[in-house]
Formats: structure tokens, C-alpha cells, sequence
């Protein structure tokens, strides 16, 4: 590709680094919004962890099941006074707008939860409080003192600390590693009826995980994300975290060595007071900075069309599928691949710091040219560029141009969004399509999202640079 086309796409990229990234007024307070494909169903509008907030909460603590194991009854048991509810409320209000698990872990009142449980209060601080909830009913406020977006962690301490000591849960020695199939016990408050056990197995780490999680054979349930999981002799492994809502008893916790990194970092830190958004954006550029070196090191796979060198990548932190369509009525055969990250950065209303591509191969020759030269354009321009509303991102940036790859015609374009709250930070798409033949073609898409200006324009020309005819 020659110097004028990447000035042009450099130009692209600094007009939307324009834009400002100013702090607006939070939103009213809602509950959180879903952060990952299948993670634990929340309150109304459905987030990663928290349980819906009913008209009145139970207050007598759920038994638990007889079906459980004496393994889990002695488990439940060592673990039950460490455990606690952490519920966000409305500043100056009892009422709850959403809850979740979590679990004491230093006698000096340190509670360990999940990001996405505390994030109301910790964006919004003026609007929400948290307070946290023992299984015998003692209830008292809780302060933030760190979080790790990229591991959805957080850390809390408990507002009576200075009045009494707590019982805590241990962490299980790094170096003393699971066996597969090795039972495991996820504690918290599952959808706010009260306290319980979960018992499972440890089936390893997850495929394809950007970032380390475990992989729990058992069930979890909205409001026991950031709750513990433990070893048969009560030391912690993991922590809720998420579940697949398309499979049973397919869970995941985060590994508690993250946890205990989380403690070791903030145990010392002062209260967070003030919206959060300079840490979460500041822990979002270490994860694109990591995410776009690992994607372009990675490489692409080979033989992906019969004319074309097309851009799909190899299946290390990426999942990808393919589907055929031909067509029934003698009009537009159609085959795709999609390619997407498991994982995704919740960052309170949506969730960010994930790639995707897809290509989509056409087949016009039933069509004809003129027909497929319509159809063929049509499919181009449905394409939206509008993941997130005004409140969060600037308006699209976008250019077109047209590139020549070692003689392969291609039309692209470029568009990127600002955060508004995070700020250096954008989304970017780069559209692709190629112009050689008259009756079939490719169209591609490749979105990066949460990365920096030269990470945006780095991974552009990276993605642009892999079409090509086949060898």
C-alpha cells in the first residue's frame, strides 16, 4: 500500500482523536447492563452478577440443599460467617438498585467481590452507596479501595472495621495446583433468597481466555458472582464471576491468585471517593496496548478463500465460525465467518477492549452483473457503526478510499468513535471490499474496541494489509 493511502487513513484517524473526551453527567441510576455473552443474569436489564432487587429481600438465610454432599454441609459451614452480600443502594435511600457475593478476607473487615458488583457505586459515587450483609443479619456500610476491570475484581473495606475483628478465608498456594475433575464449592446468595452452596468440579483453565479463568462444572446464579470458591479444606480458588446461559453447569471464576494480587496492591490504599473512570481507562490502555501486540504477533490463517488471501485469525484467544447460505431462489450463494473474543471488559453500562472480524464470500453469477452490483453495494451500506448511544461515545469518523493490494481493487473505510468518559481511548471499524470481479466478491469487517489513536490506525493497517490474492 503506497504513502498517500495511509496518509489518508492517518488524517482519518487524527480527525476523530479530535473529538473531545470530556466527562458528562452520569445517567440516572439503573440497574447494570449485561457485561459478557452469557454472564450471570442481573436485576431488571440483566447484568454480569447482581440478582434482581425484589420488593421485599428475604430475611431469614435459605438451608441448604439436602442434596449436597457432607464435603459441601462442612464447607458451607467453615465458610459461612466470612461470607457477605454486598448490596449498591441509593445514596440517602434504602432501596436497593442491585446485589451480589462476597467473602471477608483479612480479620481486619477486607472484603474481595466483583467489579461489575460494585460498579454503580464505584462510577457513580454521588448517586449510590454500598453496604454489605452477613448471613446472620449484621449490616453495615463498605468503602472502595481498589478494582481490576480486567480481572472484574474489587476491593472493599467493611465501614465497622474499627469496632471488631472478622473471621476470613484463606487464599489456596499458587503452587499447589487442582487435579481435573477435582471437586470444588462456589459459595454467595444466589437471586437474594439467602446463603448457599454450589458444589462442582475443576475442569482446568478456559480455551481461548484472554485473561486466565477457571472453568467450574457446576451452577452458578445471578447475585453469587463475587462470592468464593473453595477447596475441600476451605481455602479459596476462585471467585464467581460468570456463566454460559446457552449450556448447563458451564461456570467460571476468576483465579484467586488475581485476588490475592488485588490484595496485596490495595490493602493499604485510601477510599476511592470520586467516579472511578481514570483507573478503569487507565487499566483498559495496559489491556489494548497487550491485546493489539498479541493480535498482530498471532498472524493470520492460511488457505481462508479459494481466490483470495483473506484475513481470519488462528484460534488462540479467538473463536470463530462459519456458516453457508445458497441461496434457494437462483439469487445470491453466500458463505461467512465470524471470529470473536470470548472476553470482554465490563466497564458499568457496556463492555469494551474486544476485537471481531467477519467476511462474507458472495456468489452472484445467478444474478448476473447488474443485479449483483446492487445487491453486492446494498449489503456494504447496512453496515452500523452505532454500538453504543451519544451519552458514551462521539459521533462516527469515517473515510472512504480505495486501495490497491499488489493489483487486488479493494474499497475500505475507515470510522472510529471517541469514549466520552474514558478518554484517549476509541472504537474502530475498517470495512473491506473487494472490486475485481463482477458477479462475486468478499466483504469484510474487522472492530477493535477501547483501543488507543495508534493502536486504532496500528491494527487498521494490519487488518488491510492481509487481503491479497491467494498464493
Amino acid at each position: 500500500m503506497n504513502k498517500r493511502r495511509w496518509l489518508a487513513l492517518g488524517l482519518l484517524c487524527w480527525a476523530a482523536a479530535q473529538a473531545p473526551a470530556q466527562v458528562n453527567a452520569p445517567a440516572a441510576a439503573s440497574a447494570p447492563r449485561g457485561a459478557l455473552s452469557g454472564a450471570l443474569p442481573d436485576a431488571p436489564s440483566a447484568a454480569p452478577s447482581a440478582a434482581p432487587a425484589p420488593t421485599s429481600a428475604p430475611a431469614a438465610e435459605a438451608a441448604a440443599p439436602a442434596s449436597l454432599s457432607l464435603s459441601a454441609r462442612k464447607v458451607y459451614e467453615q465458610a459461612r460467617s466470612q461470607l457477605v452480600q454486598i448490596r449498591t443502594v441509593l445514596k440517602g435511600r434504602s432501596s436497593q438498585t442491585s446485589v451480589g457475593s462476597g467473602f471477608f478476607v483479612t480479620r481486619d473487615g477486607l472484603i474481595v467481590t466483583n467489579f461489575h458488583v460494585i460498579s454503580e457505586a464505584a462510577l457513580k459515587p454521588e448517586r449510590h452507596d454500598l453496604v454489605y450483609v452477613t448471613a446472620d443479619g449484621r449490616e453495615a456500610p463498605v468503602q472502595i479501595l481498589q478494582i481490576d476491570v480486567l480481572n472484574d475484581l474489587a476491593l472493599l473495606k467493611a465501614g465497622d472495621a474499627g469496632t471488631r475483628s472478622f473471621d476470613a478465608l484463606t487464599f489456596r498456594p499458587e503452587a499447589n495446583a487442582l487435579s481435573q475433575g477435582e471437586r470444588i464449592y462456589s459459595l454467595g446468595n444466589p437471586l437474594d433468597v439467602g446463603f448457599a452452596v454450589m458444589e462442582g468440579n475443576f475442569n482446568g483453565l478456559v480455551r481461548r481466555s484472554f485473561y486466565p479463568q477457571i472453568f467450574f462444572g457446576g451452577a452458578l446464579s445471578g447475585g453469587m458472582s463475587g462470592g468464593p470458591a473453595l477447596d475441600q479444606e476451605g481455602a479459596v480458588i476462585g471467585v464467581n464471576v460468570a456463566r454460559r446461559v446457552d449450556g448447563e453447569q458451564v461456570s467460571f471464576l476468576v483465579p484467586a491468585a488475581f485476588a490475592s494480587a488485588l490484595l496485596l496492591r490495595g490493602r493499604d490504599a485510601e477510599p476511592i471517593k470520586t467516579p472511578a473512570y481514570d483507573t478503569v481507562a487507565a487499566q483498559l490502555t495496559t489491556h489494548q496496548e497487550a491485546m493489539t501486540a498479541r493480535f498482530v504477533q498471532q498472524g493470520w490463517k492460511p488457505a481462508t478463500h479459494p481466490k483470495y488471501q483473506v484475513p481470519v485469525p488462528p484460534d488462540v484467544f479467538m473463536r470463530c465460525w462459519g456458516s453457508s447460505e445458497p441461496s434457494r431462489t437462483g439469487g445470491l450463494d453466500v458463505e461467512r465467518s465470524d471470529c470473536v473474543m470470548d472476553t470482554r471488559i465490563f466497564v458499568g453500562d457496556y463492555t469494551t477492549g474486544a476485537l471481531a472480524l467477519r467476511h462474507e464470500s458472495y456468489d452472484g453469477a445467478k444474478l448476473g452483473p447488474l443485479r449483483f452490483a446492487a445487491r453486492h453495494s446494498q449489503s456494504f451500506r447496512n453496515e452500523s457503526f452505532n454500538r453504543l448511544g451519544p451519552q458514551h461515545q462521539t459521533k462516527p469518523q469515517c473515510r472512504e478510499d480505495y486501495v490497491d493490494r499488489g493489483g487486488l481493487p479493494l474499497r475500505a473505510v475507515v470510522c472510529m468513535r471517541a469514549y466520552k468518559k474514558l478518554p484517549q481511548l476509541y472504537d474502530v471499524s475498517v470495512l473491506v471490499a473487494t472490486l475485481d470481479q463482477t458477479q462475486a466478491g468478499v466483504q469484510g469487517r474487522f472492530d477493535a474496541q477501547g483501543v488507543s489513536f495508534a493502536n486504532a490506525l496500528r491494527l487498521s493497517r494490519h487488518y488491510l494489509e492481509a487481503f491479497a490474492w491467494a498464493r
